[in-house]
């Protein structure tokens, strides 16, 4: 029976490094100050597998979601949730044009590959925190930031096919870390100010 272990240990060893080369995983995660406020910057690595790819160019349009939460600390309470937001990506393939296309809300690309559409997916750049979260300069906050496979948006066979196969369980696990909020450009340099002699 010994030999028989030591060939299923081989087996899963050779198997392990195809297994972790298909799915998502965060590599990168930030709060930086952009133009507008408080922005996410990320890099994720997105590997499809064949299934996922077959049914892309077969007409069959995916959808991922990012997930982005930030809390504060409180000694006396339960954290306190100070910003929870998604973003939906949609990825289709036009066979009039044989492009895929890469869409977010109204904002739309077109690529000439797979690879160079999920290549776009996978970096997340200048995702702006709203106002409303009233974020601080020197606020100490915790992070939290995965991507996934949104599978209730996929048609009702494929949800229940999902439902009993691994191969659409497509998702990065909760990667969270955490930050101190830096000042903003213009709060850095300070206000500017008035010109001598001017008088307005």
């Amino acid at each position: 029976m010994h030999w028989l272990r030591h060939i299923l240990l081989l087996l899963l060893a050779l198997h392990a490094p195809f297994a972790l080369a298909e799915g998502i995983e965060l590599r990168r995660g930030s709060v930086d100050v952009g133009d507008e406020g408080y922005v996410i910057n990320a890099d994720f690595s997105i590997e499809l597998r064949s299934r996922q790819e077959d049914a892309v160019n077969k007409g069959l349009s995916l959808y991922f979601l990012v997930e982005f939460e930030a809390t504060r600390s409180r000694w006396y309470w339960l954290d306190e949730k100070v910003v929870s937001q998604q973003q939906r990506f949609r990825l289709t393939y036009q066979p009039l044009t044989r492009q895929y296309r890469l869409s977010s809300g109204a904002l739309h690309q077109n690529f000439a590959t797979l690879d160079e559409a999920v290549r776009t997916l996978s970096r997340v750049r200048s995702w702006l925190i709203p106002a409303s979260a009233q974020l601080k300069t020197g606020d100490s906050l915790s992070g939290a930031l995965r991507m996934r496979l949104d599978l209730t948006q996929l048609p009702k066979p494929f949800q229940v096919d999902a439902l009993t196969s691994r191969d659409w369980n497509l998702s990065s696990d909760w990667k969270r870390w955490s930050f101190t909020l830096a000042a903003p450009v213009q709060e850095a340099l300070g206000k500017p100010t008035q010109p001598e002699g001017d008088s307005r």
